[in-house]
């Protein structure tokens, strides 16, 4: 089978490698919360000297959780598309906004200048970080970690009626079925190319014609997403689940030395892409 079959190799972000290593250990909590803060930081910082630092952050932090970069760039992948759409259709309807700085082509409705490259450029690594932060975050962090550190930093918003265990429960119910729902993909696509179905066999760059390929197995995915979400019904009302009930944790989290100076090291981080000027 081609690689293009290969789905469940290509999403990153659900998955949970355990390594052991010192990001794994950290505080769930610590690691959501410096995960936002970079986020946050990397969205709003428009130099090219900013983002390369955001982009070596987020290479460092594979390195460190031990998780090979290759799993990153798999995540990476599959936005390839979607990336070069959007960079598209920024460098040619977004010049006339960012019009300042040197003009490279002025021809009827485009304007293409030194800004508006930056634009290009800078949304473009954007991308990549968040989606290497997001990888690095889902793949040193159990579902059930990530469920409890969502638990425990929305739970002041419970004094307000802010129903916190049930946004943390969709949360994490959507990050666990996005490579469930890969290989479910995955599947249909091997038995539509077994009955004949041109699939894996145009280049990547005909973007139309992939998705029109894709049309035949957008109805029975729903199909598949309806039915698990109704045995998690089940299964959840099964076991007397009951949404708006305060919940007890087996599990408590205690933040130790280590996970505050990871914390303030990604505070610094974060103010630093976000309020320091670079050159360039």
């Amino acid at each position: 089978m081609s690689n293009e079959f290969e789905l469940s190799r290509n999403i990153t972000i659900g998955q949970y490698v355990p390594t052991g290593s010192f990001i794994h250990r950290l505080d769930p909590r610590i690691k959501l919360l410096a995960f936002v803060l970079l986020v946050l930081a990397i969205a709003l910082n428009t130099s090219y000297i900013g983002n390369a630092i955001g982009l070596l952050v987020s290479v460092y932090l594979f390195w460190v959780s031990k998780i090979p970069i290759s799993y990153g760039l798999s995540g990476v992948k599959p936005a390839i598309p979607f990336i070069i759409i959007l960079a598209i259709l920024q460098l040619l309807f977004q010049g006339q906004i960012f019009s300042n700085g040197t003009v490279y082509v002025d021809y009827g409705f485009v304007l293409i200048t030194s800004e508006s490259i930056r634009l290009v450029v800078v949304s473009a690594v954007r991308f990549i970080e968040i989606i290497f932060l997001s990888s690095v975050l889902t793949l040193s962090t159990s579902t059930t970690e990530l469920t409890h550190a969502i638990q425990s930093l929305l739970s002041p918003l419970k004094k307000i009626k802010f129903p916190v265990y049930e946004i943390s429960l969709i949360t994490t119910i959507s990050i666990r079925f996005v490579p469930t729902f890969a290989m479910e993909m995955e599947k249909m696509m091997k038995a539509q190319a077994s009955r004949g179905a041109d699939f894996g066999s145009g280049s990547w760059w005909r973007i139309i014609q992939r998705t029109k390929d894709m049309f035949p197995i957008i109805i029975p995915l729903f199909n598949i997403a309806l039915s698990r979400a109704e045995d998690l019904i089940l299964a959840m009302e099964s076991r007397c689940y009951t949404p708006g009930d305060d919940r007890s944790t087996f599990s408590h989290y205690k933040a130790l030395k280590k996970d505050y100076f990871v914390l303030l090291i990604g505070l610094l981080l974060s103010l630093l892409l976000l309020f320091y000027r670079f050159p360039f």
